[in-house]
């Protein structure tokens, strides 16, 4: 079963990954989000700020960092990083 992160979750990822790679942030919402849908399902999500790119391609759980260039600086498997989680009956 694949653990799904919250997009909450992936924001912070990104934020935190973004200030790892130097990108200067005063806050998360100096990150430009933008969502793709494809017939009404959310298929993935864009992060900008200074520059820099992160995409989370949703379905594959995936999410790539990109510099100023679009070089690939990382890739992030989100379904290794987030386990599912037993809950108590």
């Amino acid at each position: 079963m694949k653990a799904m992160p919250t997009p909450g979750e992936v924001r912070y990822l990104v934020v935190s990954t973004f200030r790892q790679l130097g990108v200067e942030l005063d806050s998360a919402m100096d990150v430009d989000e933008t969502i793709r849908l494809d017939a009404g399902k959310c298929v993935s999500r864009t992060y900008r700020c200074d520059g820099h790119m992160a995409m989370w391609l949703v379905e594959v759980g995936i999410l790539q960092f990109y510099d100023e260039q679009g070089n690939m600086l990382r890739t992030v498997n989100l379904f290794q990083q987030y386990r599912p989680v037993r809950m108590a009956a």
